[in-house]
């Protein structure tokens, strides 16, 4: 991956001027059929593979495959199947609904997931997530499980005749009662209906739902992640006090015995305990912990390891920079993947010394989801490249050689594309800031042109050189249409290590915004920027930091917010996640209310001028609809011009393909009024009804 400051961003163009009467003699030879810029449907249709799991012995893929259906506005998924040595990929299941989240049986037979389909067994309620089985070679798919709420997750034992499954408890009798006495109702922090574990003996060929064993129960924890131990006779889990979001930091680790059901904690320490994985001997247990800070929404998570037994904690990746997602333990250490600033990797760990290393290439690679075989000698993976979109594929692990098995990206050929490149400059405390930078193919150094800035939101996210379907910003658009786009990784994002992500502490949205105004400094420095011609978008902590900029920046033209923040104070009491405030501001409201005002765009909103839309969702929990009215009253008393676009039954998220497409398009118009001057569209007069055209005949015979 190229990597460029902004100080020499120009340098690497100035090649450019040589080119051009290259490409001046090459415009007058036959030219092949023009690239077409996608469309907003065409790029909400853009199909993405993901999720693969390798079979145990290596020699094929099961993946999910995401198709846009327009008719049931739906994003839906269905697995598919890849043979290694052909590279041939095929269906294997087609229904109606998605099927999701594939697990091979650990004799490679059979392939177990979820789906809310249909059920096949009477009685099955409609909507929830089941568990199915299908046979690897294909053919129809078994229902497993009848239970009245979704399967939240579940694992094959190793004998592959057993699978243990979580669900969250059905309502009590006692609920049901006071329901049918009382009405609709819910006690905030009570009511609660807490997830536990099943085990389910599993055989092909039945007509009825085999018989379910329960594992664990009660009301003193709700289970997380869990895994078999290898000889089958325990199961690892976390488990937090109660299944609220507020309660994360709980989260302890358990071990419970599958023939008596008795339970014991092996591991309590401050801050999330989580994702348990059985040494090879299955005498030690691997985890990821916040290893007692209490501020783990910012630091360096770690991976620990604890005697089976319970005992003492060893911590392994003390020296590990970043947080490691913990994947297996194989018989020649511990596999984790991670961020490496714009990249991500896998790695190995040595659980005898600690020592770390990097086992995927090439360097600039983006990759997620690693399942191994059997015996850890073979990978597949999802990965991309730069300006390149997402492929799974799958490789030994020593070489490294990745094999693509799919061909996503051929369904982008004809499609005119942004370049990506992933460039530097310094914020104003002289921190370094990297970005991506998205310019259209035939850029031009002494042009002037817009700049839109598309902020991520986390604020642990991180943007990368790749290309991914647009989903609320139609970025491919504004590219084609004359802009730059710049995408900040601004402090506090994932990849940089612990420092950087707390640099944001006490200091939301004013370190923010520097990061980002530089980055836009250093662009127009340059002189192929257009100063009065910048935008601002982003959604959740992007959001909350285009807030900022509309309440406290007079250079913007145009600013987009989506589930964004405006009022610190307004979010802590209405979010369902209080603990991030208050690590990330070291305080509540009560205790220092000049800190949350201060880091509030609604504090600066005496200096709005910047015309804003505003896009939210009704039933938004992270990031709760109040702050969008804040906003939107400040800025209409204070006359700067605003739009508030309300979307009616979605929470943080706005996850179906029409809205998508509603989204996109209010973008798209907003930047055009205020950036390219282009009028707004006029509202068309509504059809008269036909009882007022009766009514109107009537008095005009």
């Amino acid at each position: 991956m190229r990597k460029l400051s902004l100080s020499g961003f120009a340098v690497a163009w100035c090649g450019m001027f040589a080119a051009l009467a290259v490409a001046e003699e090459a415009a007058k030879k036959p030219q092949a059929a023009a690239s077409t810029v996608p469309t907003i449907e065409q790029s909400l249709e853009w199909q993405s593979a993901s999720n693969p799991k390798i079979s145990p012995d290596g020699k094929r893929v099961v993946y999910e495959l995401q198709k846009t259906n327009w008719e049931e506005n739906a994003f839906e998924r269905n697995l598919w199947i890849g043979d290694i040595a052909s590279g041939e990929t095929h269906a294997l299941t087609t229904a109606k609904k998605s099927s999701t989240n594939p697990q091979w049986s650990p004799d490679g037979k059979w392939i177990a997931f979820l789906s809310d389909r249909p059920g096949q067994i009477a009685g099955t309620p409609e909507g929830k997530k089941q568990l199915y089985v299908i046979s690897g070679e294909g053919g129809e798919a078994e229902q497993v499980t009848k239970v009245e709420n979704d399967v939240s997750d579940f694992d094959w034992a190793p004998d592959s005749k057993r699978i243990a499954f979580s669900v969250t408890d059905p309502e009590t009798q006692a609920m049901k009662d006071r329901k049918e006495k009382y009405g609709e109702y819910s006690v905030v922090h009570g009511d609660y209906r807490m997830a536990h574990l099943w085990i389910v003996e599993f055989s092909s060929g039945r007509v009825t739902p085999p018989e379910t064993k329960r594992l664990t129960e009660g009301d003193q924890f709700s289970v997380g992640d869990f895994s078999w131990s290898p000889d089958g006779t325990h199961i690892a889990f976390s488990a937090q006090r109660d299944p609220d979001l507020i309660s994360i930091g709980t989260a302890d680790l358990y071990v419970g015995n599958v023939n008596d059901k008795a339970v014991r904690k092996i591991v309590s320490t401050p801050g999330p305990d989580r994702n348990p994985r059985w040494s090879p001997d299955g005498k030690k247990i691997a985890f990821e912990t916040a290893a007692g800070s209490q501020y783990f929404f910012y630091t360096d998570s770690r991976i620990g390891v604890v005697p089976a037994e319970g005992g003492a904690v060893q911590i392994l990746t003390e020296s590990f920079d970043e947080d490691p997602s913990l994947i297996g333990w194989g018989p020649d250490g511990i596999y984790f993947g991670a961020f490496e600033k714009t990249a991500a990797h896998l790695f190995r760990l040595n659980p005898a010394n600690g020592n770390v290393e990097k086992l995927s290439a090439p360097e600039g690679m983006v990759a997620f989801g690693f399942s191994f075989s059997k015996d850890y000698k073979t990978v597949a993976y999802r990965a991309a490249l730069d300006n390149r979109y997402g492929e799974i594929y799958t490789t030994s692990v020593a070489p490294w050689q990745g094999k693509r098995l799919t061909a996503m990206g051929d369904q982008l050929k004809g499609s005119k594309l942004a370049q990506r490149e992933v460039v530097s400059w310094k914020s104003g405390d002289g921190t370094t800031i990297e970005g991506v930078l998205y310019t259209p193919g035939d850029f031009d150094i002494r042009k002037k042109y817009p700049l839109l800035v598309v902020i991520h939101g986390g604020p642990t996210g991180v943007d990368q050189p790749v290309i991914n379907a647009d989903r609320y910003y139609p970025i491919e658009r504004f590219v084609a249409k004359g802009a730059l786009v710049l995408r900040p990784n601004y402090r506090g994002s994932a990849g940089y290590g612990e420092k950087f992500r707390a640099l944001n502490v006490r200091n939301l949205g004013i370190g923010d915004y520097a990061d980002v105004i530089s980055g836009v400094d250093a662009l127009i420095a340059k002189g192929f920027v257009d100063k009065d011609r910048v935008g601002a978008m982003g959604w959740s902590e992007g959001g909350y930091i285009s807030a900022y900029i509309t309440t406290f920046s007079e250079r913007f033209k145009a600013v987009s917010v989506g589930a964004g923040i405006s009022d610190w104070m307004t979010y802590y009491v209405n979010t369902d996640i209080t603990p991030f405030t208050r690590q990330y501001l070291h305080a509540t409201p009560w205790d220092d209310p000049e800190v949350y005002w201060k880091t509030s765009p609604i504090s600066h909103i005496a200096k709005a001028q910047t015309p804003t839309l505003i896009q939210h969702g009704e039933n938004d929990k992270r990031v709760p609809i109040p702050n969008a009215y804040e906003l939107r009253e400040a800025l209409e008393d204070r006359g700067v011009p605003v739009k508030m676009v309300v979307y009616k039954g979605f929470g943080h998220g706005i996850n179906k393909p029409k809205q998508q497409r509603a989204v996109m398009e209010e973008n798209e118009k907003w930047f055009g009024q205020y950036i390219w001057g282009e009028k707004p569209e006029e509202p068309k007069p509504a059809e008269p009804t036909k009882d007022e055209k009766k009514s109107t005949a009537a008095v005009n015979p």
